[in-house]
């Protein structure tokens, strides 16, 4: 039997998940949203591209969260995209009402799924997943980390003038303006990025990652990014799906991993059927983690403000 990949949400986001998904032919997708006619539409427009494609995957869209049973991922995309002069925490608020109700419908139908969180503001929006499930902490994962983790590659790819497929990068902590990129774990063929650019120019690398998707939001005016935080998505499912036990940056509940306790934080984490099956802690220096316990400072201050 094939697996079964829920997408709640069939806007930009949601629908490319839906496309990437299908396209690597990982598992039946279902694409769910409130609003009439779209996730039926586009799940009917992505059923008719596979015979094109050679990809033998079956495409639902729909309104009804009976169709989503017995999952094996949820990816929840649901909410209000960012606009320009937004930040992700004015989104807060409103985000949190729409995850509480759709995280309860989703885990009705699927009480044993793993829980993939696209929404923003990301960090908060796990937090509020994980209280809402019920689930155990590794079955509630969110999307940052490898989002901006590829923004970093794709910078120092293009710096570099070299092959994306050389270039490894970690960014660490919240999701936003204290994210923690670390130049010295980030690598171009095993090469430590400090060896092949200037400090000034990792600088300029590191806050444009900061700002990758404020930059994006500028240029379209009315949505935000899509391609990639749905491509981040689906790495991340694949990694579960095919038990890949792979080493992803994710958004994970930290149980005093790190100094942090009680918070959804980015850190390294190993992928593999359960969910997250391990925290991988490495050490940092004292400069590095004073920024990691300020980013989990900001995520704190968020979900004081919802109450998780």
């Amino acid at each position: 039997m094939r697996k079964k990949v829920t997408v709640v949400g069939a806007g930009n986001v949601g629908a490319t998940t839906a496309h990437w998904l299908a396209a690597a032919e990982l598992a039946d997708v279902v694409l769910i949203d409130i609003v009439d006619g779209i996730p039926e539409g586009k799940g009917l427009d992505l059923l008719e591209a596979m015979p094109i494609a050679k990809r033998d995957v079956d495409v639902l869209g729909t309104q009804k969260y009976e169709d989503t049973a017995n999952s094996d991922i949820a990816i929840i995309t649901a909410g209000v995209p960012r606009k320009p002069g937004m930040s992700r925490d004015d989104l807060l608020n409103i985000n949190y009402k729409i995850m509480s109700d759709v995280v309860g419908k989703v885990v009705k139908y699927s009480p044993h799924c793993i829980l993939i969180v696209v929404s923003n503001p990301l960090d908060a929006m796990a937090q509020a997943a994980f209280k809402q499930s019920g689930f155990p902490r590794q079955r509630v994962i969110g999307m940052a980390g490898v989002l901006d983790s590829a923004r970093f590659r794709a910078f120092i790819a293009k710096e570099l003038d070299v092959s994306v497929e050389n270039v490894t990068a970690f960014v660490l902590g919240g999701h936003g303006d204290t994210m923690v990129p670390l130049a010295r774990y980030s690598t171009v063929a095993g090469i430590p990025l400090p060896e092949l650019m200037s400090a000034e120019t990792i600088q300029r690398l590191v806050q444009r990652t900061r700002d990758g998707g404020a930059e994006i939001v500028k240029f379209l005016k009315t949505g935000s990014a899509f391609f990639a935080p749905s491509a981040a998505a689906v790495e991340m499912a694949e990694a579960i799906l095919k038990d890949k036990k792979k080493i992803l940056p994710c958004a994970a509940y930290l149980d005093g991993e790190y100094g942090i306790q009680g918070l959804f934080v980015g850190v390294p984490c190993k992928l593999g059927t359960q969910g997250i099956e391990q925290i991988v802690q490495i050490k940092l220096l004292p400069e590095e983690q004073a920024a990691l316990e300020k980013s989990a400072g900001a995520v704190k201050e968020l979900v004081a403000v919802i109450g998780v």
